[in-house]
């Protein structure tokens, strides 16, 4: 085929991209990576400050990890649980400074449209047999790149979901989008500044939201004119708490706990299940209106706003390659049955490799997080082994592709909140950061 001597393109400098280059470099397969940040896990240096529940034994891709103990490299704790800030400096950045990655990453590049060389998405002849052309904007340049093959994996850290009801945007919501944060604010060190003394409600109802109100009620005891309010369309709290003592893993039963006092306390005012309209901008703040319990309800007073109600793919570079995705969870549509957040915790969710992320576009997968699509259940080491059977598979090892090398426990590996020292980013940490699904009713894991 004319297209041989053309490297992967991998779409995202994230973990499971990264892991993506480790597995082509081992198997002598030319790539070309490109991420959109200043850094390789630049997503993940945005939220550097948390912790996650998923131990480093399950955060290392296992041929990333074979290139890297090829050098003087120092492996982690395997069992200590790693900042966002941590899997960068002490994993991403050594791996992708081997030489025989570094050459190939691209930084500052963003990738914005992937197509079939010459043809839309209608035309079908000789399809095949074209490379993929990749629109990219480097430093305020735009260049073209040929690509035999594509991975994305650009999560879906960057296209938060809207606070409003329904998914869409509130009304106002726009227009007040500097009075809301959408992520993992650092309330007690960087961002203290705009949360301390002021009237602050958090949108969600999954562990980032529950660890953002921890912090912020670790700020309300030095500055007692800090209030609290917590906004989240779940019907049923004790959903919200989990297991507490009770659950599998000790340290996400902790945040349950924690969370459960905080609402006893008195010092925090929840509404529930509370669906977000409209946001006016008033002189004494923000005013929100919704639906509490089927009757119109105002929260009046508001300075800030932390938005935790998960996040959804970006679909428009890849208007015109041919994909099958789900209509509900925008998720690679083999895997939407598996992954179902409302049947589906990441403890539940089978192994899977490059069939089930088979696209009728050849030679071209969704892996990682942005496979998930809105689904909140991903796992880093999942993705791993979606890339290692992707990648045998285009190095033609097709029985290495079918075959399943990945083993969790039962329970998962999900992230967590260890006293007052960690916070969580959701179930686990894909090349962006894992959804907190809002819209699904279902907090990040289990």
């Amino acid at each position: 085929m004319q297209n041989n001597n053309l490297p992967i393109a991998i779409i995202g400098g994230g973990p499971v991209g990264l892991a993506a280059a480790a597995h082509l470099t081992l198997k002598n397969i030319p790539f070309i990576l490109f991420e959109s940040g200043k850094s390789v896990g630049q997503n993940m240096l945005s939220w550097s400050h948390v912790r996650v529940f998923s131990p480093w034994k399950y955060n290392i891709d296992k041929a990333a990890e074979e290139l890297l103990l090829q050098t003087d490299w120092k492996a982690p704790d395997e069992n200590g649980l790693p900042t966002g800030k941590e899997l960068v400096e002490d994993y991403f950045r050594p791996l992708a400074n081997l030489p025989q990655i570094e050459p190939y990453i691209h930084l500052s590049s963003k990738v914005l449209s992937i197509g079939r060389k010459g043809l839309d998405k209608m035309k079908t002849w000789g399809r095949e047999d074209k490379p993929f052309s990749i629109k990219v904007e480097e430093n305020g340049a735009i260049n073209y790149y040929e690509a035999k093959g594509v991975i994305d994996a650009t999560g879906t850290w960057n296209q938060p979901n809207p606070i409003g009801s329904g998914g869409v945007l509130a009304e106002g919501e726009q227009e007040l989008k500097g009075h809301i944060f959408y992520g993992i604010p650092n309330v007690k060190a960087g961002h203290l500044e705009r949360y301390k003394n002021k009237n602050v409600t958090v949108v969600g109802g999954g562990h980032s939201a529950i660890n953002a109100l921890l912090d912020l009620a670790e700020i309300q005891k030095e500055y007692p004119k800090t209030q609290l309010n917590w906004i989240l369309r779940k019907d049923n709290m004790e959903k919200v708490y989990g297991g507490k003592k009770d659950d599998a893993l000790e340290a996400r039963g902790v945040l349950g706990t924690r969370i459960e006092q905080l609402v006893n306390s008195g010092k925090l005012n929840v509404y529930t299940p509370f669906h977000i309209l409209k946001l006016i901008k008033k002189e004494n703040g923000i005013q929100i209106i919704g639906n509490l319990n089927g009757e119109l309800e105002t929260i009046n007073g508001i300075d800030e706003i932390i938005s935790n109600t998960g996040s959804r793919p970006n679909l428009d570079i890849i208007r015109e390659v041919r994909v099958d995705l789900d209509a509900s969870l925008e998720s690679v549509f083999d895997l939407a049955e598996m992954i179902d957040p409302n049947i589906h915790s990441c403890g539940t969710v089978r192994p899977h490799g490059e069939k089930e992320l088979r696209h009728p576009e050849k030679d071209f997968y969704i892996v990682g997080s942005k496979s998930y699509g809105r689904a909140p259940t991903f796992l880093m080491a999942t993705g791993y082994e979606q890339v290692r059977s992707v990648v045998s598979y285009l190095a033609g090892d097709i029985e290495a592709a079918e075959r399943v090398e990945l083993n969790l426990p039962q329970t998962g590996v999900c992230s967590s909140n260890i006293g007052d020292k960690s916070k969580d980013a959701g179930c686990c940490v894909p090349e962006s950061v894992s959804a907190e699904a809002e819209t699904t009713g279902n907090s990040s894991c289990g």
